[in-house]
């Protein structure tokens, strides 16, 4: 089954504080890991990079929150996907270039779990790909409610997680995906 991997939005705004306190600080190193993977397969690996034209965001297009970490700065070949919402399926060609390469796999890693990395990986399993997103290989910061209520990054992540699992993508961590491999 030929697979892609999707790399979404580790860039540098989530580096800055205003997001609270985050879990898995191992996240990119897994990502770091993941990526290795593909590139040594010779897989195709998709950046997924959200863009905003607000000035006021994090991710606005001229900050440099926009930038990819430098753990997995894209490589010259390897395509780069701009968005302006939650899902890297909306308002591009994703679907489209999978389907035209006769991806049947999607592996999905980056930031952050309950956001895009979710809404990514409910669209890439309803739109009949067969989906695989490694837990490890992203993050989730807290989050607080309509009541004022907080919670836990790892609450958050864990529960993301769980509603993803079964349902929309296999859900599995780096070092077991790996050994599945072959690494």
């Amino acid at each position: 089954m030929k697979k892609a991997l999707l790399v979404i939005d580790v860039q540098m705004a989530f580096e800055d504080k205003k997001w609270g306190t985050r879990n898995n600080p191992d996240a990119e190193e897994n990502i770091a890991r993941i990526l290795e993977y593909f590139r040594s397969e010779g897989d195709t690996v998709i950046h997924i990079q959200h863009v905003s034209s607000h000035p006021d965001s994090r991710f606005y297009i001229e900050k440099e929150g926009v930038e990819f970490k430098e753990i997995v700065t894209p490589l010259a070949h390897e395509s780069v996907i701009q968005k302006t919402v939650n899902s890297a399926f909306i308002g591009t060609n994703l679907e489209n270039r999978l389907k035209e390469m006769n991806i049947e796999h999607v592996v999905i890693v980056g930031l952050t779990t309950p956001h895009c990395v979710s809404t990514t990986t409910r669209m890439s399993g309803n739109l009949g790909f067969h989906t695989t997103l490694i837990a490890d290989a992203t993050a989730a910061f807290e989050l607080t409610d309509y009541r004022g209520i907080t919670y836990g990054a790892d609450l958050v992540h864990n529960l993301t997680l769980a509603t993803l699992h079964e349902e929309f993508a296999r859900v599995i961590r780096t070092e077991d995906w790996l050994r599945e491999q072959g690494e």
